[in-house]
């Protein structure tokens, strides 16, 4: 992908039927250049002008509640006021807002070049000398917008616009907080995403500057270290890691190290104002040690005493989500609170209660944005890693698994025991023909806008045709860092082939080319407990061609 305009198009490109329309008579679109959950992102001319535009389109409100709608509609007016308070070269400029279709559009400054999480997946890994200027310039750009009384809130790598001269642009202040400005983000709820949010805004405290600059610091350590340092199998234990964890020691940083820990000190107090860590990044971007950053290096003893400042014992979970092993820390780098202290237990009361709040607030904002596939309802309720998965046979492949290579290109987990069939344009793999299946489908050219256009589409037939059919949930979520996907899981009871109660579940999402995959799963209902925990495992290791 050439090009990543916006935070709700990280990926995909293609074609409309509505390239040509023309918007306020002048922005002429040409084509998409991304698009995500939210919106989509139009390259377009600007015939007064004669100059190259982005359009952001609000495409997310048509899909959702009228009170939805108008929160979405009225968030959009508040990012272009937001990015119009700040005047600086760091900033993508808005140049117009715009009605059309009874929803907003915002006309923004084009940036030609990918966006740091493009630039890092294709490259693997950004150098730290690269990651040190990028840090600066994103640096820039936030103090701008501080100064104007901007929060920008949801920083991360595909905010972070690489344009091909060498200029590093941030865009997307769609949730931005400004200073004066009632909130339009409802009880409850918590927006952008989780694996970069700072720990007292998971905490459910006010973010500050401080927030901006932990959110900078996990965004330069995704560049260098190629993966967030937080991730997890679920948003709930992605929270958990942010404000309980010490991340791996990012051993690719280089001088970058320091920086990075002292960003990501777990107390807002602690860390770096905006102009100490400028002087910090300079230095690592010109090859020297900051020797400025290791007073905010903690110390074994005062990094435990902080996170016990902000935690709280709590019964551990059933299942606790896998964590990385930091690696040894060099000299003057944070060595983690002890492992075996309290690993795996819910410390935050203020955690839970905040995570009660998103789940019932069933917000199509709220911030699930995590690997694991987790979203707002049902399935953020619960840790989706399986007992299962915890039990690796090494290479960490789930003792009672192995991996497949599947000639159509991709590749899973499967079950010992269960093999490949096909039906139709479907790939499955099954221990017992088909009574607990996995199936694999694959549309190159997919005939809807998003996954959730897709299975709402194919629930109208499929409710008129499987006896007693019943939804427990079909809703929007995000998966492998795709936006453009969904989650439905339903039931049913079967006559002909295997007759009795089945329950089903389906993950839909849209990859970077455009191409669809849904990964299913079915069994009798009286074995759905292990058929659930088996699909949890499937989805974290499925790997799509190429990937």
């Amino acid at each position: 992908m050439e090009h990543s305009q916006s935070a709700d198009a990280e990926s995909g490109t293609g074609t409309d039927t509505r390239a040509g329309l023309v918007l306020a008579g002048r922005y002429r679109l040409g084509e998409t250049i991304g698009r995500g959950g939210m919106g989509k992102v139009w390259r377009a001319h600007d015939e007064v002008l004669h100059r190259t535009v982005a359009v952001k389109e609000l495409t997310a409100g048509r899909f959702v509640a009228e009170a939805d709608r108008l929160v979405l509609h009225a968030r959009t007016q508040k990012e272009a006021r937001a990015a119009a308070r700040i005047t600086h070269p760091g900033v993508v400029t808005v140049h117009d807002v715009l009605e059309h279709d009874d929803r907003p559009w915002i006309v923004m400054q084009y940036v030609d070049g990918p966006s740091l999480a493009d630039a890092t997946k294709e490259a693997g890994t950004i150098t730290p000398h690269e990651a040190a200027r990028i840090g600066l310039h994103v640096l820039g750009a936030l103090r701008a917008a501080h100064a104007a009384g901007v929060l920008h809130r949801d920083v991360k790598p595909g905010n972070v616009l690489l344009a091909r001269d060498g200029q590093v642009l941030l865009t997307d202040f769609g949730i931005a907080a400004i200073e004066g400005d009632s909130t339009i983000t409802r009880t409850g709820e918590l927006v952008g995403s989780i694996d970069y949010l700072a720990p007292e805004r998971v905490r459910g405290g006010d973010p500050g500057p401080a927030s901006d600059l932990w959110s900078l610091g996990v965004t330069l350590y995704t560049a260098v270290q190629g993966g967030s340092p937080f991730r997890r199998s679920s948003p709930i234990s992605t929270m958990q890691a942010v404000v309980t964890e010490e991340p791996p020691y990012p051993e690719k940083a280089g001088p970058l190290a320091p920086v990075i820990a002292a960003l990501l000190r777990k107390d807002p107090e602690h860390r770096p104002r905006a102009d100490e860590a400028g002087r910090m990044l300079l230095d690592a971007m010109e090859g020297r040690a900051p020797a400025e950053a290791q007073s905010f290096v903690p110390t074994q003893r005062v990094a435990q005493e902080e996170l016990a400042s902000v935690t709280t014992e709590l019964p551990a979970p059933a299942h606790p989500a896998p964590t990385p092993s930091p690696l040894p820390p060099p000299a003057g780098y944070p060595a983690p609170p002890d492992a075996g202290k309290g690993r795996g237990r819910w410390r935050t009361a203020v955690l839970a209660a905040v995570l009660a709040g998103v789940v019932a607030g069933g917000a199509v904002f709220a911030a699930m944005n995590d690997s694991g596939g987790g979203s707002p309802g049902r399935d953020a309720t619960r840790d989706t890693t399986s007992p299962a998965a915890t039990k690796t046979a090494g290479g960490g492949i789930p003792a009672g698994w192995h991996r497949v290579e599947d000639p159509a290109g991709f590749s899973l987990l499967v079950p010992d025991g269960w093999k490949r069939q096909t039906d139709g344009d479907s790939i499955d793999y099954t221990p017992d023909n088909g009574r607990h299946r996995i199936r694999v489908s694959v549309d190159e050219t997919p005939d809807f806008e998003n996954p959730y256009m897709h299975a709402l589409d194919l629930q109208k037939t499929v409710s008129t045709r499987l006896p007693k059919y019943e939804k427990v949930t079909l809703h929007q979520n995000t998966y492998r860092d795709q936006v453009r996907s969904c989650r439905w899981e339903f039931t049913w009871t079967e006559r002909k082939n295997f007759p009795g109660p089945r329950h089903a579940i389906d993950q839909l999402y849209f990859a970077d080319d455009g191409t669809e995959y849904a990964v299913y799963m079915s069994s009798p209902e009286e074995s759905w407990g292990t058929t659930r925990e088996q699909f949890d495992i499937v989805l974290q290791h499925w790997r799509a061609p190429g990937g």
